[in-house]
């Protein structure tokens, strides 16, 4: 956006679209853009984000700057597919343009340096952000008809799992200003949909994936004191043994995890061997049905809400729903019904 920007004011102050602009990042980092000219004093920048899978990589950022003639202000609008703010609790307000702070502050910083004092405003569109936009986090958010123009950098970082964290606090980041202090982490659309199913609306939902104990760590930042997660057995049985992040290549040990309460459970070395040798948390969920040891679901709920409120440092009451392969409650912590009902409510 700023390159377009600073392109498209060069362009109409001196009759010639420059076809490299440089951009400098608030990090002190130096760009050099290559610029796509369109009509006369609209330019645009195509998006590159490294090894991010951004869905917006390879997206032309069209800009064009309207400058005036009078000192004034530089404003920002939203063209095509840009999306517009309809939740309060966003760094910016209600019926704003998506366009962040910094990229604003950037490219104000950047049009300052081209048109003076003179006011100007921005129009920044990306076309088919509207279609790009529903594989975001947007509509969660509140953002409507696009998508947002993000950014605390100025470049897009190559570290996918920093990124959805950061998409993640932004998501929180919202309901904490409107002033909720309970939420419900579900790990995917998947449980988020059997929960509603089973329990109706809730306020406050956010995806979380596999960065539970990072979110909740967070949470409790923000001044969260409720929190209830639920999803599949087959990932939160991890929590249940410690394990505050759930993706593969951080740790396993839910096979290990199942055989530990079978085993307190009483069940015979057979029994432990058969589960032990199973490939996938639903070949031991079959062995443990089979084996009448269904209570140790219940026991591991519990566990791995302990884990939980052990990261929260106490200072959030924590509650634990697993769901079973068919999206049905398997096993739920003694404190699930207490915090549940907090997060049901419609305001803290």
């Amino acid at each position: 956006m700023t390159g377009g920007a600073a392109a498209s004011a060069i362009w109409q102050l001196t009759g010639q679209c420059p076809d490299v602009i440089k951009v400098e990042t608030p990090i002190g980092k130096t760009l050099y853009l290559d610029v796509i000219p369109k009509s006369f004093g609209t330019c645009s920048v195509v998006k590159d984000a490294g090894d991010d899978p951004d869905v917006t990589n390879g997206s032309e950022i069209v800009t064009s700057v309207q400058i005036l003639e009078e000192k004034g202000e530089i404003t920002f609008a939203g063209g095509e597919g840009i999306g517009i703010i309809t939740q309060e609790g966003l760094k910016l307000p209600v019926g704003e343009p998506a366009i962040n702070p910094v990229p604003r502050q950037m490219t104000e910083k950047a049009l300052r340096e081209i048109i003076g004092e003179r006011g100007a405003v921005v129009t920044v569109s990306v076309p088919g952000g509207d279609v790009l936009a529903r594989r975001t986090f947007n509509p969660r958010l509140g953002i409507v008809d696009g998508l947002s123009i993000l950014g605390t950098t100025g470049i897009v970082r190559p570290m996918s799992e920093e990124a959805m964290k950061d998409s993640l606090l932004v998501e929180l980041d919202m309901y904490a200003r409107q002033g909720h202090h309970s939420i419900l982490f579900v790990l995917g659309t998947t449980g988020e949909n059997a929960l509603r199913a089973q329990y109706g609306e809730f306020t406050c939902v956010l995806q979380v994936s596999n960065y539970i104990g990072f979110m909740i760590e967070e949470a409790v930042e923000r001044g969260f004191t409720d929190i209830l997660i639920g999803g599949f057995v087959g990932k939160l049985v991890k929590v249940a043994s410690g394990t505050m992040n759930t993706h593969s290549h951080v740790a396993d040990g839910r096979i290990e995890t199942i055989c530990t309460h079978a085993a307190l459970h009483g069940a015979s070395r057979e029994v432990i061997q058969k589960i032990y040798n199973c490939l996938t948390t639903k070949a031991a969920m079959k062995v443990v049905e089979e084996e009448n040891l269904l209570d140790i679901w219940q026991d591991m709920a519990e566990k791995a809400a302990y884990y939980c409120c052990k990261t929260a440092h106490e200072m959030a009451d924590v509650g634990m729903i697993f769901l079973d392969g068919d999206n049905e409650i398997l096993a739920k912590s003694s404190n699930a019904k207490r915090v549940l009902e907090k997060v049901r409510r419609k305001e803290d």
